[in-house]
């Protein structure tokens, strides 16, 4: 427990150092915003002094940041994303984006081993664009009265105001694909509406 206070004292000190610099501020300049003297500063950032609460608070404002992310830790877990497989008949889907992230799209790998083509009647609308590229296999997008076979390397992009389905043709297809919220709304949520 105590190395990983330290790391993150020194993950902090990085951070406080680093913003600094990025800013083109000497000590001085950034201890007078803080109203810290710039021999305490220096003591912060080599670590020779213990980082208080009440010197972050400041130093945080100063930098024009906040003290979560000067304190948020170094692991891997805000960048690398474990995706899970969620599995229905036809379909497996690895979502490879955070939730409501990228302004609101959601970005997903999907497996379609789904061969029939969607009964027309049964095709989804719905306001928004999906965009879909064909990483493996071949995919059969239906768009209203039109069928479109995308083979591998290629992609497509349409409104989802036009009825539409994806499927698998001649073996399973994976596609990587982006999605706005009413696109996950209505593919990820129910996946067998492709």
């Amino acid at each position: 427990m105590e190395q990983e206070s330290s790391d993150l004292d020194q993950l902090i000190r990085q951070r406080i150092r680093s913003l600094r610099l990025a800013r083109g501020w000497t000590l001085d300049a950034l201890a007078a915003r803080c109203h810290i003297s710039p021999s305490n500063l220096s003591r912060i950032e080599t670590g020779r002094r213990r980082i208080a609460l009440d010197q972050l608070v400041p130093i945080a404002r100063a930098l024009d940041t906040t003290i979560d992310q000067l304190v948020e830790s170094g692991e891997d877990q805000d960048v690398v994303i474990r995706p899970q497989p969620c599995d229905t008949p036809g379909y497996t889907t690895w979502l490879l984006s955070r939730e409501r992230s990228l302004g609101g799209v959601t970005i997903a790998k999907m497996r379609i081993t789904k061969q029939e083509p969607v009964p027309a009647g049964t095709l989804p609308v719905h306001p928004g664009h999906e965009w879909f590229t064909v990483l493996t296999g071949t995919a059969r997008l239906q768009l209203g009265e039109r069928t479109i076979l995308i083979q591998e390397g290629n992609a497509a992009e349409f409104s989802t105001m036009t009825p539409h389905g994806i499927s698998a043709h001649d073996g399973p297809v994976e596609i990587l694909t982006i999605l706005d919220q009413n696109g996950e709304r209505a593919h990820l949520r129910n996946p067998a509406s492709h």
